[in-house]
């Protein structure tokens, strides 16, 4: 009876060796680098959740207080703008910077924990990174007039050129702001209308409700009426509604007579002015044209094309 052939003992190492390398390679694809990715992934989603946190601290409005984020930052806001208007306006501000702020974390988060997952299971990240920074200057130039309007709208927060409730006037457009956001703002005109502005198209920004303001009053009056007389009646006129407290809280400072301001072919005109809160200017305006009129009717200065009729009297009357 024949003996049975010996096993190959160099086959069965190698049988051995190559199990012990398809178990490494096993344990490697299944433990080691799906517990690397989670490991990217918690850290991730920590990271972003203490960093938004931080950022909701710092843009956090407490009543009375400006947020932390903008204690630094120049405040331009009126002493007319108050209570709930300020309040809302720095709430505003704050929310979108904060919004910005954790937009830019968020995204910058994601992109490393991507690449992250890419280099552990052995993707080469450098044409990533390439191709990235190809896509971003290719939208930058399809997309340059969104830029244009978001940068213009964080610098237009950061040094708060205007907030809600100020009175601007944009160009194009003058009003009461409504709402401020990174790509357009929203004002109301006089009449009514919602003018809808992009930030980027905002060359110059007229606000007239910061520090202070002048109501200008130019008075015209004939060339046969009593210049001396004309500016000595519109300046006591100006000083009795001074002194009647009816503004006390809004004018700043004593009227000024700047006497003839312009002369033409049938009109001299007089102005005066008065150093008025912000925003109070037209109110102030407005009462002193109904006093210093009635005063010139009263000391019978005439205005230009007076028909030498006594105000309140028909035309009918005459015959």
């Amino acid at each position: 009876m024949s003996a049975s052939p010996l096993p190959d003992l160099s086959l069965l190492r190698d049988l051995d060796t190559r199990a012990f390398e398809l178990t490494d390679t096993g344990r490697d694809w299944l433990v080691d680098r799906p517990l690397q990715i989670l490991g990217y992934l918690a850290l991730a989603i920590v990271l972003r959740l203490v960093l938004h946190r931080m950022i909701a601290r710092f843009t956090r409005n407490e009543v009375g207080k400006s947020p932390m984020l903008l204690r630094p930052l120049r405040d331009r806001s009126s002493s007319t703008v108050q209570g709930a208007i300020l309040n809302e306006r720095r709430k505003q501000r704050a929310n979108t910077i904060g919004s910005v702020l954790k937009s830019a974390v968020s995204v910058m988060i994601l992109a490393w924990f991507v690449l992250s997952v890419l280099d552990v299971v052995g993707i080469n990240v450098a044409p990533f990174i390439a191709s990235a920074g190809i896509v971003g200057v290719a939208l930058g130039f399809g997309a340059q007039n969104l830029v244009r309007d978001f940068l213009s709208g964080i610098f237009m927060l950061l040094e708060d050129q205007y907030g809600v409730g100020d009175v601007v006037d944009l160009g194009e457009a003058t009003g009461t702001v409504e709402s401020v956001g990174l790509r357009v703002t929203t004002i109301r005109d006089i009449p009514g209308t919602v003018w809808y502005c992009r930030n980027g198209e905002v060359l110059r920004v007229g606000n007239m409700s910061q520090g202070f303001a002048v109501a200008v009053l130019d008075l015209p009056v004939s060339h046969t009426a009593n210049i001396e007389e004309a500016c000595a009646v519109a300046d006591r006129t100006a000083l009795s509604l001074v002194k009647s407290g009816d503004f006390d809280s809004d004018i700043l400072e004593p009227p000024q007579m700047l006497g003839v301001n312009a002369v033409s072919s049938d009109t001299v005109t007089i102005r005066i002015t008065i150093k008025t809160r912000p925003g109070r200017q037209w109110a102030v305006q407005r009462r002193l044209h109904k006093d210093i009129l009635e005063a010139f009717d009263d000391a019978g200065i005439k205005a230009p094309y007076a028909l030498g009729r006594p105000r309140g009297v028909a035309a009918d009357q005459d015959n």
